[in-house]
């Protein structure tokens, strides 16, 4: 017999499965020596209470053979003298648009920018140590996207769970760890990640693919049956221009390829602006949050760093916290010299003594209306002058604007700021000379929210950063709801971030996994 109940455990006793069983022989009346094994299905921590819980959902196996764990494996095909598809972009979209194809029996010949995850480390190591930034390889481009190295969390509010587990599943295939398929918050880790990119990436080359780095997209021609053919650049230094006959094409490239939604707007290709949110990153003391959210002084070793989620409303405005990295580092995600972009990430142990978090505030075209002369392009340009006035008020060679939480509360200029991780350092600003009074109006309501939810986080040991900018596309790529094509473009799929049809990772994934499928379905038509 194979039994699935729900277990409350203490963290100490969740953590040992001989104890799991023991409870589970209990609750179900049943005599340990029957159960012959037990499988942890879902594992989340529960810290409304002042007792911090662990919630499980195990899987029994009573008198009968416990199997060994294992997940669904993929199966590839040569494909190598299969009809070739491009796909522009080598994040999880375009690896994972890549993967489907070979399945369905089709060539994915990948297109990035930047560099393989190995050589794109030299470039942010000249980020953090020297500001200066290759605009093809940095924190957002290059093999593996922007998650590749800002912190490879896979949690979702996708509710397509058969999805999801396709998503897990592959990356524990390449070299995740099990643990993702059973976290509430599954996470992988930017110390852990490169590899798996990289174990993707010979498998899509060994099944007959192709990725080429160095190498941007800079014309689509089409006509209107759709698209004929595109043209890429070389950028190793030779600028050399090659045309492509190209009748099926992904766009997975991104949130912040500025270049690609210029160039579809000179290509007179449909797009529009999109709403998005902005305000700063902020940092508190790992200890102290651990202390508030599970209630004690000091947390325990069953327990993993915490973290936090909030929400609050101001007026119009959504202010909220977005991409938490407990244990984590902020990271300087600029894309272009002459600005200041943060981010934040963690390693798979979540160990550093720093938490950080993304706090934003709802953008939208009452913001972007200085720069409505700009049309489709107004969301972005809003985007690009926060960011160039963060970096003039950031004191040069990435250093960010910075305050202490409630001096920016009382509109106070630091006098010192704590300790933090972010790299490059920081510069005492009033961040008021940083945002517009709409976004810091917002912000200030939002902190104290936050401090009367979570006694204790309202404090100036907390420093804020700015700008947190690259929260989503500011520009939409529309396409069909049906085929996911462009609905003026036939054979041209916008997908994942850069086209505003996913938020993530593994929301990416899936959507290149589908603008994959509806690809196969139109050139077989």
């Amino acid at each position: 017999m194979i039994k699935q109940t729900a277990l409350v455990l203490l963290p100490e006793e969740a953590a040992d499965m001989q104890t799991v069983k023991l409870y589970f022989s209990k609750q179900e009346g049943l005599s340990i020596q029957d159960i012959t094994g037990i499988k942890i299905r879902k594992r989340s921590i529960d810290a409304r209470s002042r007792q911090v819980k662990i919630r499980l959902e195990v899987i029994a196996y009573i008198d009968e053979p416990f199997p060994p764990f294992t997940t669904s494996q993929r199966h590839f095909k040569n494909v190598s003298n299969s009809t070739a598809v491009h796909i522009i972009g080598s994040g999880p979209a375009g690896l994972f648009a890549a993967l489907r194809l070979i399945e369905s029996g089709f060539k994915p010949i990948i297109i990035e920018r930047g560099k393989d995850v190995r050589n794109r480390r030299r470039d942010l190591a000249a980020i953090n140590k020297s500001g200066i930034v290759d605009p093809d390889s940095n924190y957002c481009f290059g093999e593996g996207g922007a998650g590749t190295y800002s912190d490879g969390k896979l949690y979702t509010r996708s509710g397509k769970r058969e999805s999801i587990e396709r998503i897990l599943e592959t990356f524990v295939q390449f070299g995740a760890n099990p643990e993702i398929m059973i976290d509430a918050h599954p996470h992988i880790g930017t110390n852990k990640l490169p590899a798996i990119i990289t174990a993707i990436r010979e498998q899509i080359i060994q099944c007959g693919g192709e990725v080429h780095f160095r190498t941007r997209l800079s014309g689509i021609k089409y006509d209107s049956s759709g698209v004929k053919s595109i043209t890429l650049k070389s950028i190793d230094g030779s600028d050399k221009e090659t045309s492509l006959i190209c009748t099926a094409l992904i766009l997975a490239t991104g949130h912040s390829a500025r270049d690609v939604f210029e160039l579809l707007q000179q290509s007179n290709i449909y797009i529009e602006a999109k709403p998005f949110a902005l305000g700063i990153r902020i940092e508190h003391p790992q200890r102290l949050i651990d202390k508030i959210q599970y209630h004690v002084e000091n947390r325990s070793e069953f327990l993993p760093p915490s973290s936090y989620s909030l929400v609050h409303q101001s007026g119009a405005k959504g202010v909220y916290s977005f991409c938490m990295c407990p244990g984590g580092i902020i990271a300087p995600a600029a894309t272009s010299p002459g600005e200041i972009v943060v981010n934040g990430w963690s390693p798979s142990k979540r160990n550093n003594p720093f938490a950080n978090s993304g706090i934003v505030v709802s953008v939208d075209d009452t913001d972007f209306r200085p720069f409505a002369k700009e049309g489709p392009l107004a969301a972005l340009r809003f985007q690009s002058s926060i960011e160039k006035i963060a970096f003039q008020n950031g004191g040069g060679l990435l250093q960010a604007p910075a305050q202490r939480m409630i001096d920016f509360i009382n509109k106070k200029t630091s006098s010192s700021l704590p300790d933090t991780s972010y790299i490059p350092g920081v510069q005492s600003v009033q961040l008021d000379e940083v945002l517009t009074p709409s976004i810091t109006t917002a912000l200030r309501e939002g902190l104290a929210a936050f401090g009367k939810k979570m006694k204790g986080y309202l404090t100036n040991d907390a420093v804020l950063l700015g700008v947190e900018s690259r929260t989503s596309s500011p520009v939409r790529i529309p396409r069909d709801k049906e085929t996911l094509m462009h609905p003026q473009v036939k054979g041209l799929f916008p997908s994942a971030e850069g086209a505003g049809y996913a938020g993530g990772i593994v929301s990416a994934a899936i959507d290149g996994e589908r603008v994959a499928e509806q690809l196969v379905h139109y050139i077989t038509l």
